[in-house]
């Protein structure tokens, strides 16, 4: 069971999330170190090196622990950090090769409502990335989950880029998004859908030139509802992805369109009360499709 007593700690008020972590996971057997990087502090699960096979791509996994200040955040991102962890130590106990990098980012709601273009580089996520380019690690696959407690239906981030892009982007991109939609078939039997997601971690990464895709959860009535105000509106898409307000449209109504789970982020309303343990359930199966996914490296 997830949403259970260690999860009711970890939401406790004035916690020290960074810290929760990195003790829940030492106490199972995985250790984590904090990684500082321009005032922020992401923490670095550390795997023992026969998890790393030089033959397959390293798979860098991605969640937000920070929170919006005054909101339990049991949902964002909470949801998608106590997954990991806790697939953090099935991985470390299986002992097999997996390729998995995993790295828990603090300071995406730093940057929370900005699009991919404008005001990133405030994001704890476009410090990690920019060091990613430094080093020359760009040819990972990087996958963000962000809000993955509440629903059964996982949402495929769809990405609009503004200007040129490279050739190679492109392509490592478009790679990346059929791997991903691969993944999410396989684990849900098919019910998977790709919709306009407001940008997370991954906007840090892409506005470094790596590829990188964000996968959500909504319930189904919810994703039906929205895919139906996305085919009816054609400026909605653009609110979500850029928080533009079309001439003529009301700002109020585009927000009632949004998913009843986006609109419990960042309020109080994003309680433990309002996850699904079943989300949780589908998430282990999403995860370990993951873990088996062999890329050739390069």
């Amino acid at each position: 069971m997830y949403i259970g007593e260690d999860y009711k700690k970890f939401l406790a008020a004035g916690k020290n999330r960074r810290d929760f972590i990195i003790e829940w996971l030492g106490f199972r057997g995985v250790k984590a170190v904090v990684m500082p990087m321009d005032g922020h502090e992401h923490i670095y699960v550390v795997f023992p090196k026969e998890a790393y096979n030089p033959l397959f791509k390293i798979k860098t996994v991605i969640a937000h622990y920070d929170i919006f200040e005054g909101s339990p955040g049991a949902n964002d991102n909470s949801s998608s950090v106590f997954a990991l962890m806790n697939w953090a130590v099935r991985l470390n106990e299986s002992g097999r090769s997996h390729n998995v990098r995993l790295i828990f980012t603090d300071g995406e709601e730093i940057a929370g409502g900005l699009d991919a273009a404008s005001g990133v580089s405030a994001q704890g996520a476009f410090a990690l990335a920019s060091v990613f380019r430094r080093l020359n690690i760009l040819s990972d696959d990087v996958f963000v989950f962000d809000c993955m407690g509440r629903g059964t239906v996982p949402v495929l981030s769809k990405t609009a880029f503004s200007g040129k892009i490279s050739a190679k982007f492109s392509k490592d991109f478009s790679s990346l998004v059929e791997k991903t939609q691969d993944i999410l078939f396989s684990a849900c039997s098919g019910r998977f859908v790709t919709l306009p997601v407001s940008y997370s971690d991954n906007a840090g990464f892409l506005a470094c030139g790596i590829a990188a895709v964000c996968i959500t959860m909504l319930p189904q009535e919810e994703a039906e509802r929205y895919m139906f105000f996305l085919s009816r509106y054609p400026d909605f898409e653009d609110f979500v992805l850029n928080h533009q307000v079309a001439p003529g449209a009301d700002k109020q109504d585009l927000e009632e369109m949004l998913p009843e789970t986006w609109k419990k982020l960042h309020t109080e309303k994003d309680s433990i009360d309002s996850l699904d343990e079943e989300s949780f359930l589908l998430c282990e199966k999403i995860f370990e499709k993951l873990a088996a996914l062999k890329t050739p490296a390069l």
